[in-house]
């Protein structure tokens, strides 16, 4: 019981959550049926079979088919207020929720409308106990306008508790470097780096991304696993990594949670912190996530504290806030080990 009572009491932050990707399958459900022709089931029965990914590329259609579905400043509110609720009932305070501009002005959402959204929604959560604060990512499928799009988005039009700037999306064929100058331009206004890599492709996409793009974080990563010299290199410097065991079983990168290089990653001294990426679709929650880790490499009440910390101390939260949650967790860790 030590572990769960640890997990219950410890708090979490969540580093890799999806905005579209944390809409529960009941609001899914709701949003489908104004939008009959979207193809998205309005079901929350049949939306289980909806999110039974084939690969990762069935998964990146289904995505954009639910993002399809977001269309207001209301919608964007709904879905936040959902996923802070979930949120809330698993202890989790702090969260970094990655939003993708480009994706909901492809679908005719004015940037305007998606802030006031992204405000409300904020606020929403405020009054769950729930501190959101936002990442805004290049879908890289999309290439140099969408770049530019998101660039201009964050800098010129940044909805309050913005804190950084990623890349998502296609990896395979999209190379990271090709994003450099936006990233620099991100972190020369303040927003620092956290793009996906070693998700959908193999380690040379971290390579780029470690090299090209100066990351505060890396989502993903775990293809890394497949080079000896990136583990030692993202040991030695210490660049976490943004790790989402069930949403990479999901969609095919591994056949099993047992098979995920998630403890090979820890054992090797890498910093690893545990996310969701896309709780409702994958089935999974943070707390799950956690105890799914735990059980499937036999990690103990120190380790995953060390786990809930190595977030904590990953996230773009103030030091004082840091601090004060990293002295939860250890007095959470003494009275359940």
């Amino acid at each position: 019981m030590s572990v769960e009572s640890f997990l219950a009491a410890a708090p979490k932050v969540e580093l890799h959550l999806h905005l579209v990707g944390s809409a529960s399958p009941v609001t899914v459900a709701r949003l489908a049926r104004r939008t009959s022709d979207a193809g998205v089931p309005t079901d929350v029965d049949a939306l289980a079979d909806l999110f039974r990914f084939r690969d990762f590329p069935h998964f990146i259609d289904v995505y954009k088919q639910v993002n399809g579905l977001v269309t207001t400043a209301e919608d964007v509110a709904v879905v936040i207020d959902g996923a802070a609720a979930d949120l809330a009932s698993q202890h989790v305070l702090y969260a970094e929720m990655t939003v993708t501009p480009y994706m909901h002005q492809l679908d005719g959402m004015g940037h305007a409308e998606l802030t006031a959204g992204l405000d409300e929604g904020r606020a929403r959560a405020a009054a769950r106990g729930v501190e959101l604060a936002w990442v805004y990512d290049i879908p890289g499928q999309y290439g140099e306008e969408a770049a530019a799009a998101t660039l201009h988005a964050a800098l010129d039009e940044p909805p309050d508790g913005l804190v950084a700037f990623g890349l998502a999306g296609a990896e395979a064929g999209v190379d990271r470097a090709a994003f450099a100058p936006a990233f620099a331009a991100a972190r020369a206004a303040g927003l620092p780096g956290v793009p996906h890599a070693g998700e959908g492709d193999g380690p040379a996409s971290v390579w780029a991304a470690v090299q090209h793009l100066a990351p505060a974080r890396i989502g993903h990563g775990v293809r890394a696993i497949e080079d000896p010299a990136l583990v030692a290199h993202l040991a030695d410097t210490g660049i976490p990594l943004e790790v989402c065991p069930s949403s990479n079983v999901a969609t095919g990168i591994y056949p099993s949670l047992e098979a995920h290089p998630v403890g090979r990653l820890i054992e090797a001294g890498v910093t690893v912190t545990i996310n969701t990426d896309d709780p409702p679709m994958f089935g999974t929650t943070l707390t799950d996530e956690y105890r799914r880790v735990a059980t499937a490499f036999g990690l103990g009440v120190d380790d995953l504290a060390a786990l809930v910390a190595n977030g904590i101390r990953a996230s773009f939260l103030p030091t004082g806030r840091r601090d004060a949650l990293l002295a939860a967790v250890e007095d959470a860790r003494c009275r359940h080990a």
